[in-house]
């Protein structure tokens, strides 16, 4: 065979493969350097050949040649895999050859005898690779081979003949096109009782040498045994569609059982720790695994399988059977089995009982047959007072490192892959299924631990945690069976209040007992008297307890029955000591968790958080700082700004030497972490604005991120309109003098290619800046008009868009006529037509789509800006004038309204002057912008403007440029019944 090299900084010229794997060996050894110098050459080289034809075959030559450099022959494996994906495909860009990939594929399976085990998984896995591209159509062989190689003698050959068959298996198995899948159950169906077969052999071959004790022998047939198993386990879940009508599927699934029952006893002769002990524990996961997934994929085949799994998993979870052979993920999995069984809608019948499907009924009729009164209560009380029980690794813990304890309680990371929470779903699934039976059980429970516990009896302190964390998780199915209101008075009360070190516990546990009660069962009135133990608890010794009530405090502020007058003679005192626990925590997830408690009571006081933030305001630049590597943790600092700007208004100005480079960076796509603050930065930005009194020079600076911002088009955009639109009335002369023309630029590109709304965003923006300040919005977005008005003139097909389109153009037609009239000069020659006979056009099609302007405001505007073109004597205009008054009547019908007192009309958009409102306790304070936009208003044509009086005055106009004869032939042009209409809202001017 011969192969075409090119290498730097000479070219090798066709030579015999021999030659060529000499220097590929050569660049793999140097691409092992740790020298960068020689490392780096050597990896570009090898991306030269990836492409070369022959580059693969010598790939293969090298890491089958067992004399080599492991690390060598590893890295050609890496290389040969990542060619697959690549250039494996026929499409693929500079693809293989059919001829080279054949030879390859011969070269994959010519022995299974790889000695080093990491490289022999990779070649399995890289194997499964082509086979998910190739088999069976291109690959026939490699099923018989693999078939025929597991069968061996060799140990080596048939281990390594099985991790391959496995990978292929799945590999085949996870792909889901209907052809593929059809393809893999004809491959299941052929080769299941070959698996089988397999499976059993090396499962009995295992027990017999744990019985001789031959534990060297065993380990080497466990690995087999897992191996084959995890082979069945795909066939039996992916490879038939009807599987309980296949007796060898169902005879496996059965015999898992017994085989399950087997190892567990081959446990006790192993201690934890030991290989052949965790081999062990990795095989039984295997087999419960097996349940798992046909019960997911298959819940009506499973039904004859339900009585034996609950069986299986009750009796080794919840009685002595299990004594010495359980471990938590086998426990873990036992309890997934129940839960799925338990909630599975398969397994219930429907609401209306003749409307259920036989397997529905039958399914039930055995879990009802299971789940007796007995069962019930014995795994009710197994699962609180076992299972519940604080572990002596979680007191430890508490102790020695009280914070992680409190952040994995509460849903860290590890916590949620441990036994306890997968206890706490099981038991909430069975409570809600079986309440009626398992709610005399926990209150009997409850009962008999009423009073003070015993703080020398830890027994009796574990136990009365474990129920009361059961009725917490409870609460919604206790609603009716608790009356938690005197509980909390009579008894809860009391043991917050015993201070002993060792009841720490307890108090630990009533505290959040009660933030899970209050928003199920707990009466306002009471509120007062839970923030008075919020406050005594917040100042408890112990760090766990006052995270927890932090924790409660946060539920407490954020239910809906909070009411701020109630908190508010607290609010100093819980806030300061909110701030104190804040400082005293060190570990990023805790300050995470206490700054959201803080910001959750910012967001629900608001401005009377005013006087007690000062603390907090000097105390966030340090966090800030010390946070520098912990993005989660400044998003939680964003946040708590964001709640604190809207709580301070005005005075957040004072923030403006942290805030605003805060803002900066977040907001900075060029800075790493943007990727992380973005979204809250953003947010953050736009409260600042918001509530700015007044532009500054930082403030206005900041605005160099948007471009950059714009061109990302990401779910944020919305957020950077509203900023942008912030800027505008903020102070729209700095604004647009410094960055229109930069925004214009942006804008054009956005809409090249956006959609409809985002059409509609960028428009929004002009027509604000041109309501602000007409002559400046109306210069610096100029570039954007002309697309306005050739959407009028050309019927903009989108009712939304065309709206904005007249909303822009009724501002300027209103607000700045001088700059109108150019722009319609400048329209006229690109549609080479006289400016009257477009302007003529463009109020048809006004006229026309007066309809799809829905909002009041513009709809006034409209006819306001019509109006303004009278008096006339353009022949165009009064050509239109029909036309303008019934937009004028349409607009009159909206925005007046009658008083029955004086039978007069009135507009009711006018405003007259500014007033603070008057606001209840749940309401927001207007924002400084909100009182930047009802100054505006108040300047507003649409709002200063009686449309009644201006439409009576230009008629008047009117009247008199054209004289009574005229203007009466003018009228005539109007139908009769607008014209009445028109005279029954003017009347009496």
């Amino acid at each position: 065979m011969f192969w075409c090299l090119k290498t730097h900084p000479t070219e090798l010229y066709l030579m015999d493969i021999q030659s060529a794997s000499s220097v590929v060996l050569q660049a793999l050894t140097q691409a092992t350097s740790q020298d960068t110098a020689v490392l780096k050459p050597a990896e570009e080289q090898l991306r030269q050949w990836e492409t070369q034809p022959g580059f693969y075959s010598v790939l293969l030559s090298i890491f089958n040649n067992h004399l080599l450099d492991v690390n060598v022959r590893w890295l050609a494996v890496l290389y040969f895999k990542n060619g697959i994906d690549r250039y494996w495909r026929r499409v693929a860009p500079h693809a293989l050859s059919e001829e080279e990939k054949s030879s390859l594929r011969a070269g994959l399976i010519t022995n299974f005898n790889e000695p080093v085990n990491q490289i022999a998984t990779q070649i399995a896995v890289l194997i499964a690779k082509v086979a998910r591209l190739d088999c069976p159509r291109q690959w026939p062989e490699l099923i018989p081979i693999l078939l025929e190689s597991v069968k061996v003698q060799d140990s080596l050959q048939q281990h390594r003949a099985l991790l391959t068959f496995y990978h292929v298996t799945k590999t085949l198995a996870s792909k889901r096109l209907a052809t593929d899948r059809r393809l893999f159950q004809d491959l299941a169906s052929s080769i299941y009782s070959f698996a089988c077969s397999l499976w059993n052999h090396h499962t009995d071959t295992f027990l017999q040498q744990i019985c001789t004790g031959d534990q060297q022998a065993a380990l080497s047939s466990l690995e087999r045994t897992l191996l084959s198993l995890k082979v069945l386990r795909k066939l039996t879940v992916h490879g038939f569609i009807e599987p309980h009508n296949n007796m060898e599927v169902m005879g496996f699934l059965n015999a898992v059982f017994e085989r399950l029952k087997q190892f567990l006893e081959c446990c006790r002769q192993f201690g934890p720790g030991s290989l052949c002990r965790e081999k062990l524990e990795k095989t039984i996961i295997l087999f419960t695994k097996v349940l798992l997934d046909f019960l997911e994929y298959h819940p009506w085949p499973f039904i004859p399988l339900i009585q034996r799994s609950l069986e299986f998993a009750v009796s080794y979870v919840f009685t002595e059977v299990g004594e010495g052979v359980v471990f938590e993920r086998f426990i873990v999995q036992c309890m997934n089995l129940i839960k799925m069984i338990v909630k599975n809608e398969a397994y219930k019948p429907a609401k209306n009982i003749e409307d259920s499907k036989p397997e529905n009924l039958e399914a039930h009729k055995i879990k009802t047959a299971f789940f007796t009164h007995q069962t019930l209560t014995e795994i009710g009380r197994r699962l609180v007072s076992k299972y519940f029980l604080l572990t002596e690794e979680e007191l430890t813990m508490w102790e020695e490192d009280p914070e992680s304890f409190a952040v994995e309680e509460t849903g860290g990371d590890s916590w949620k892959y441990s036994l306890r929470p997968c206890t706490e779903v099981l038991f909430l699934d069975i409570f809600h299924n079986y309440s009626q039976t398992l709610t005399p059980v926990l209150l009997e429970m409850v009962q008999n631990l009423q009073g003070p516990s015993n703080v020398e009896d830890p027994v009796q302190m574990l136990m009365k945690d474990a129920v009361y964390n059961a009725v917490g998780l409870a609460a919604y199915e206790l609603f009716d069976n608790v009356d938690f209101d005197q509980w909390f008075k009579n008894q809860l009360l009391g043991e917050l209040q015993i201070s002993h070190n060792r009841y720490k516990l307890i108090r630990r546990r009533v505290i959040w007992l009660i933030g899970q009660w209050i928003s199920v069962k707990f009466k306002p009135e009471l509120r007062p008297l839970l923030y008075e133990v919020i406050l005594s608890l917040m100042q408890d010794p112990d760090l766990v307890v006052r995270i927890e009530t932090a924790t409660t405090l946060k539920l407490a502020v954020d239910d809906f029955e909070f009411r701020t007058e109630q908190f508010l003679p607290y609010l100093e005192s819980i806030f300061s000591l909110l701030f104190q626990l804040l400082q005293q925590v060190n570990e990023c997830d805790t300050k995470m968790q206490v700054l959201h408690v803080i910001s959750c009571v910012i967001e629900r006081v608001s401005i009377q958080i005013r006087p007690y933030a000062g603390c907090l305001v000097q105390y966030l630049p340090i966090l800030w700082k010390q946070s520098e590597e912990h993005n989660m943790l400044r998003c939680a600092i964003l946040t708590t700004l964001i709640h604190l700007i809207q709580g301070l208004g005005a005075e957040s100005k004072n923030l403006y030497p942290f805030l605003l480079p805060v803002i900066q960076l977040s907001t900075d796509v060029s800075q790493p972490p943007h990727v992380y603050l973005l979204e809250d930065g953003l947010e953050l930005w736009l409260v600042t604005l918001e509530n700015s009194p007044a532009i500054t020079p930082e403030l206005l600076r900041i605005f160099q991120n948007m471009s950059a911002l714009l061109e990302l088009s990401s779910e944020n955009v919305r957020t950077c309109f509203q900023i942008i639109n912030a800027y505008i009335y903020l102070s729209a002369t700095d604004f647009l003098q410094n960055y229109a023309e930069a925004l214009c630029r942006s804008f054009c590109e956005l809409l090249r290619d956006i959609t409809t709304e985002g059409q509609v965003q960028v428009l929004k923006v002009v027509e604000i800046a041109i309501k602000v300040s007409p002559v400046l919005g109306s210069h610096m977005f100029q570039p954007l008009l002309p697309a306005v008005l050739r959407g009028i003139v050309e019927g903009e097909r989108y009712p939304v868009v065309m709206s904005t389109y007249l909303g822009v153009t009724g501002r300027i037609l209103l607000q700045n006529s001088g700059f109108f009239t150019s722009l319609l000069t400048q329209m006229a020659v690109e549609y080479n037509q006289e400016a009257d006979q477009l302007l003529g056009s463009m109020i048809e099609m006004w006229v026309d789509r007066m309809d799809n302007i829905t909002q009041p405001e513009r709809r006034k505007l409209s006819a306001l800006a019509l109006m303004s073109l009278l008096p006339s004597d353009n022949s165009v205009i009064q050509d239109k004038f029909c036309g303008i008054i019934n937009i004028s009547v349409e607009a009159l019908h909206d925005v007046m309204t009658e008083d029955p007192e004086t039978a007069s009309f009135k507009d009711c958009m006018l405003m007259s002057h500014f007033e603070e409102p008057k606001l209840t306790d749940d309401e927001e304070p207007p924002t400084e912008q909100d009182k930047r936009r009802k100054l505006l208003a108040l300047e507003d044509p649409v709002h200063s403007v009686s449309l009644q009086q201006f439409v009576y005055e230009k008629l008047k106009a009117q009247q008199v440029l054209m004289g009574d004869q005229g203007f009466q032939a003018l009228m005539e042009t109007v139908d009769t019944e607008i014209v009445r209409q028109l005279q029954e809202f003017i009347h009496g001017m």
